[in-house]
């Protein structure tokens, strides 16, 4: 019998998610515990351990697994990568530190940007040149190299960058520095510009070939410690790793290229959520994924996320494009704040409160989590405002600490700023929440896009929980939560589809483009990605060929489709309309003058997996739990019904206020919502503010009155 076992295994900052599905036994079986900071192998292992155990799988049966983590963001942040060292041309290396010359923002006076991965003592030049039309200027001083080499080695480098220029158009200098690098310092590992980013601008192409070595030590190690933590668990499944731009790759690929792993974890939330997207039936979705330590926002339209080919990573103000490092790849296109379930709350030095970016993780935790956190955090203030319950998190496993949290919010926040406990946990969750809602208009608006024309997809450990007051502050309608939401990034992993991206710079009006170049690098990409893919069936590929282009004398590029059949001088018209109607697409207009193309690009693409989010715990019981008290953003404290997500009958209609647990999330809905069923146990949600209008409940010595109105304002529909 083949096997027909997946995993899927997504490390967060503070809990690792995983999801085991069975087609065969039509098994979706979720797992969610801490993340182990020190070693995230850990987690990985004790959570497959577990999977396979609660499920009756032997490990033969896995067919394969796939891996998403933060690891790669979470060096870069905390600056733990390797002591690199970075071969330019002569007279080039101050170029890391001097970027594109231009101030983030022109208002502060003592802004820095992100300092470069590389010190000026590790960046050397050496002797050789390569002309922008990809012909040598200087042969390559090779005993130069050799000397500079052993320079940075004797300075102790880990690992070695080589961005030399104009390689884009001719890799010949950086091929022969790698084979004399290989020769004389066997160990050391070596990044290529040419082969990470080959596309033209050496800035952003040597901070892309820098920040891959920066981090390629440490991904390996990791890698092949899962690699060979599976092996002695008796699975010798393919080990596949997400991809930033929502696809998946070799182990062995990760490992040459992991910046290209850099939003590894955050895109798989986007495509799970692009595929929920396309089962409903929904075109324009705004993704928002809250997990433990930061929020991240996408918009899904088509039941695809959108994609670009340039990143930021590391900024030093989230907000504030240019103050972090270039990055070269291609990314699913959202936006992350440091808005978390394990954000820490507390006023600033003028008294104001202030909610993240820093988070308390998986180690200490939140003070509920009764860990060792001292420091009151989103998670606590939910648990105040009776959004989670203490004694069923995490089904029960993890119970969860009130008192405390409820002493600690008191002297950390409620305490310093002359509040009421429970009004500062209301504030805590008020400033979290238009956190995210200014940060979503922002993306949104960058895109020409109005939040009230998309429904709102919930998902994340944390996100299902602050959907309803995000939906309210962003005027959307209508809040969709699938069943596990709270692993739902484990579920795009088994989603995804085998992807390789590749690109080319050959910089040209397009009226003067030799065609005969372009197919030898369209011929070059599609070998190199049908190596990767190795289909089966010729008959399965995806193939999407597109170009960045621009009006001569821009700086900033779009990207066009470009059919193949288009990919020569019998397509310059179409080529150019399909050109000018994406630029009127996004700014508007469309100008006179001649159009440029820079670079070329190629998608391949293997079909992916549908995969349901519908339940497959056990049924039987009760679906309602009781009534409970929750505290809803604009209504204040009322009695909600609590729902057992597992027993909802499909096709059921509810009306709030109501509360929906399952083991790895909760969802709160205040009075003038109607919640529907679907098939799948995915919550469709109808906000109305005409409905069910109820005002605030007001505290009273000895307990909390409730208006009538409050005490009826659920029911089935």
């Amino acid at each position: 019998m083949s096997r027909t076992v997946r995993i899927g295994v997504d490390v967060g900052g503070t809990f690792t998610d995983l999801l085991l599905h069975d087609p065969r036994r039509g098994l979706v079986w979720p797992g969610k515990l801490p993340t182990t900071p020190h070693a995230p192998n850990e987690a990985v292992t004790a959570g497959i351990v577990r999977l396979l155990e609660e499920t009756s799988t032997a490990p033969g049966d896995v067919a394969g697994i796939v891996h998403g983590t933060t690891l790669v963001t979470n060096t870069l942040l905390e600056r733990t990568g390797a002591v690199v060292g970075l071969l330019t041309t002569s007279g080039f290396s101050d170029s890391l530190e001097m970027g594109r010359e231009t101030r983030f923002d022109t208002t502060d006076l003592l802004a820095r940007p992100a300092q470069p991965l590389v010190p000026r003592h590790l960046r050397l030049g050496i002797p050789g040149r390569i002309a922008a039309d990809g012909s040598e200027l200087e042969p390559l001083d090779e005993r130069a190299v050799l000397a500079v080499v052993r320079d940075l080695a004797d300075q102790g480098i880990e690992a070695l960058a080589v961005a030399l220029m104009h390689s884009y158009r001719n890799a010949g200098h950086e091929h022969r520095v790698r084979d004399l690098v290989a020769w004389a310092h066997p160990g050391l590992p070596v990044t290529l510009s040419s082969a990470v980013a080959p596309v033209i601008g050496e800035y952003e192409r040597a901070g892309t070939a820098c920040l891959n070595a920066y981090v390629q030590p440490l991904m390996s190690r990791h890698l092949d410690g899962l690699r060979d933590d599976l092996t002695a668990m008796r699975i010798d499944a393919p080990l596949r790793i997400m991809l930033s731009g929502g696809g998946v790759t070799t182990l062995e690929d990760a490992k040459r290229f992991p910046v290209r792993l850099l939003e590894s974890g955050p895109a798989a939330g986007a495509i799970a959520a692009a595929a929920v997207a396309r089962t409903l039936g929904e075109q324009d979705v705004v993704s928002f994924d809250m997990g433990g330590t930061t929020a991240k926002i996408a918009v899904v339209q088509g039941g695809r996320p959108r994609l670009k080919h340039a990143f930021e990573a590391g900024r030093v103000d989230k907000f504030k494009p240019g103050s972090g490092l270039p990055v070269r790849l291609t990314v699913v296109d959202m936006i992350e704040i440091g808005s978390g379930g394990g954000s820490i709350a507390a006023p600033d030095a003028l008294g104001l409160l202030k909610v993240g970016p820093r988070s308390a993780g998986s180690v200490p935790g939140p003070v509920a989590y009764g860990r060792g956190g001292e420091r009151p955090t989103v998670t606590d203030a939910d648990l105040l405002l009776g959004c989670l319950d203490a004694e069923n998190f995490l089904g029960g496993e993890m119970r969860l600490r009130t008192r405390e949290a409820h002493k600690a919010l008191t002297r950390e926040v409620a305490g310093p700023l002359g509040l009421d406990t429970a009004d500062a946990a209301a504030g805590i969750v008020e400033v979290v929440t238009e956190s995210m809602a200014a940060a979503a208009r922002m993306h949104l608006s960058e895109q020409g896009k109005d939040p009230a024309g998309f429904a709102l997809l919930a998902f994340g450990g944390a996100g299902p929980a602050h959907a309803y007051g995000l939906a309210k502050s962003l005027k959307i309608s209508r809040v969709i939560v699938p069943m596990r939401a709270g692993v739902m990034s484990a579920c795009g992993l088994l989603a995804a589809a085998p992807t390789v991206d590749e690109v080319r710079s050959l910089p040209s009006p397009l009226a003067d483009v030799d065609w005969d170049l372009v197919a030898a690098l369209y011929d070059e990409m599609t070998s190199r990605a049908t190596e990767m893919l190795q289909p089966g069936d010729p008959e399965l590929v995806r193939v999407h060929r597109s170009a960045d282009m621009r009006y001569l004398g821009q700086g900033f590029e779009i990207e066009v489709s470009v059919p193949e059949r288009d990919l020569g001088p019998a397509g310059l018209e179409r080529i150019r309309t399909v050109f000018e109607s994406t630029y009127r697409g996004v700014f508007g207009r469309s100008l006179d003058g001649a159009v440029e193309v820079v670079n070329w690009r190629l998608s391949m693409q293997l079909p992916g997996h549908e995969l349901s989010t519908g339940g497959s715990r056990a049924r039987g019981g009760e679906a309602g739990r009781g009534v409970r008290s929750v505290h809803f953003p604009g209504h204040g404290l009322l009695e909600a019904t609590v729902w057992n997500r597992y027993e909802l009958t499909p096709g059921t209609e509810l009306a709030g206020p109501a509360i929906f647990e399952e083991r790895e999330s909760s969802c709160s809905f205040g009075p003038d919502c109607r919640i529907r069923v679907t098939d799948d146990l995915t919550l469709v949600v109808e906000v109305d503010r005409a409905l069910n209008p109820v005002s605030p409940a007001v505290p009273e010595e000895g307990g909390v009155e409730q208006p009538p109105e409050a005490k009826d304002a659920w029911r089935p529909v």
